[in-house]
């Protein structure tokens, strides 16, 4: 998810403000060497039967992202059921590699959790409840109520909602993306027999792969749908990005 661009002051930086980004840079950086660098590592350079072994590496491998969703459950106090759904993924891929099962379902996996939110978000437009809202309509980005308020004052409530379902469609368009390309990483780098230090290796190529060729493009998607839902928002409540933004 990405972060709304909130418009500060730079020119008189208080004190407070720096922990804050410190953190959020800190946060990042822990995030990709737990879920990305340190498992690419031991799946790479550990697999020998000198070193770890393979089965042995792919347990620690993953044992770094598992304790890192530990870690931020512990600290925040809440399930976040993405975070939960990714170390069931995890879970799944350690299962599924050390029971040497045909990479193909490692594929079938990998392809199948982003499409369930697509789909998700599909069948959430039938609902009380559209997953829109919680990706990206909701009291943690914008000031929900004064967007409300507006679209009754202007009576552009229905319009809105046409607006919501357009964005919806964006966001299961971008877990599509990543459902393809999840498919096709994972066909095209896991091709050795499970077991051997050279299928580890191509795990290890593809969790590095991840980020940059299933991420990113997803990630640009997701934010054309926050940019659109953002000029729906201004064109229909005659607000500015600045009024409808949750200042922090």
């Amino acid at each position: 998810m990405t972060q709304a661009p909130i418009e500060q002051n730079t020119s008189s930086e208080t004190p407070d403000t720096q922990p804050a980004k410190s953190t959020n840079n800190e946060s990042l950086l822990v995030n990709l060497l737990f879920n990305i660098i340190i498992p690419t590592l031991i799946l790479t350079k550990l697999s020998g039967e000198d070193y770890l072994g393979t089965k042995l590496a792919i347990v620690v491998a993953l044992a770094f992202p598992i304790a890192y969703g530990v870690r931020d459950f512990t600290r925040t106090g809440k399930m976040n059921f993405f975070s939960a759904l990714g170390v069931i993924s995890i879970f799944l891929t350690g299962g599924m590699s050390i029971l040497e099962l045909d990479p193909k379902y490692i594929a079938i996996k990998e392809a199948a959790i982003p499409g369930c939110f697509g789909l998700a978000t599909l069948i959430s437009l039938k609902t009380r409840y559209p997953l829109v809202k919680t990706f990206l309509y909701n009291d943690k980005i914008l000031q929900v109520d004064k967007v409300a308020e507006a679209l009754k004052h202007h009576g552009t409530e229905a319009a809105f909602d046409k607006a919501l379902i357009n964005a919806s469609y964006l966001i299961a368009l971008s877990f599509l993306i990543s459902s393809i390309l999840n498919y096709v990483l994972a066909k095209v780098l896991l091709v050795s027999p499970p077991g051997t230090e050279a299928f580890n290796a191509e795990l290890g190529k593809m969790t590095a792969l991840s980020f940059p060729v299933i991420a990113v493009p997803a990630t640009i998607v997701m934010m054309g749908a926050l940019f659109y839902l953002f000029k729906q928002i201004q064109k229909l409540t005659h607000l500015t990005l600045e009024d409808i933004l949750i200042h922090q």
